[in-house]
């Protein structure tokens, strides 16, 4: 690990302050990829702000027809808050699910979500549900926010503060983990929400995707068999030791069915 200068700051404005200032900072939230990745030596930021300090930042509340979640609230706060269980439940599963009980103690939905990563949880239950990240300067759709592999629409200073989803009719989440990191090989996220049906796939490609063929099926009848026989095409897909492109595409299809069942109850 390289040497960094470490920080914590006493507020949002004072983190925003400092990743303004430093000449290659980096955010701590739960530090579950970037702490590895600096062990590695494959990065070498010049200071750390570890936003644990921030109480601001935690916590879940419901806000009209919608669920505002803190960006340092935990994975299994998520998980096991009754709010969440209550009115998202798939939001709930889902987090339920993330890595294993370590990871989901410390690793937090912010972190997770500016990350980006193509495999992770939570960039599927955005899209689906289509939500909002909520910034020290604006809020950013979802459908806006993720861009390519490990990459967001996020400023260099600008810092996730909250998530915002509305509430759905009902929502569905469904995965074929890695049985080792629990990333998913391919999740997908099915919601009927007041905007219309929505089908948000991760894993199986560098960034999260919506399946529009599947959302149009599911919207004139909302069942696994209206989307059994749709392929999406596999020239695109992810392959590795894990799963090839082809095998990611089938996935896809089948997770879907699982998800809109889940959705079903």
């Amino acid at each position: 690990m390289y040497a960094f200068e470490y920080h914590k700051p006493s507020s949002v404005q004072d983190a925003v302050a400092a990743l303004s200032d430093k000449e290659d900072p980096k955010i701590v939230a739960g530090g579950m990829t970037l702490l590895p990745t600096m062990k590695q030596r494959l990065a070498s930021p010049s200071d750390l702000i570890d936003l644990g300090g921030l109480p601001e930042l935690v916590g879940i509340r419901e806000e009209g027809n919608s669920l505002v979640i803190g960006a340092m609230t935990t994975h299994a706060e998520v998980a096991r808050n009754e709010t969440v269980q209550a009115r998202i439940p798939a939001l709930a599963k889902l987090a339920g699910g993330i890595g294993d009980p370590q990871v989901r103690h410390r690793g937090t939905i912010g972190g997770s979500v500016a990350n980006a990563d193509p495999a992770a949880d939570y960039p599927a239950a955005l899209l689906g549900l289509g939500a909002a990240v909520i910034t020290n300067q604006r809020e950013i759709a979802a459908d806006d926010f993720f861009v390519d592999l490990f990459e967001t629409a996020l400023e260099p200073s600008e810092l996730i503060t909250a998530v915002r989803f509305p509430i759905p009719q009902r929502a569905g989440y469904s995965k074929f983990p890695n049985p080792a990191s629990r990333y998913a090989i391919v999740g997908v996220f099915v919601a009927q929400t007041d905007g219309g049906v929505r089908v948000a796939v991760t894993g199986a490609k560098g960034s999260v995707f919506r399946v529009t063929e599947m959302e149009q099926a599911l919207a004139s009848n909302f069942s696994p068999e209206s989307v059994a026989n749709i392929r999406v095409p596999a020239d695109d897909m992810n392959s590795d030791i894990h799963a090839s492109s082809e095998y990611r595409a089938h996935l896809v299809t089948v997770m879907a069915k699982r998800a809109v069942a889940a959705a079903e109850g």
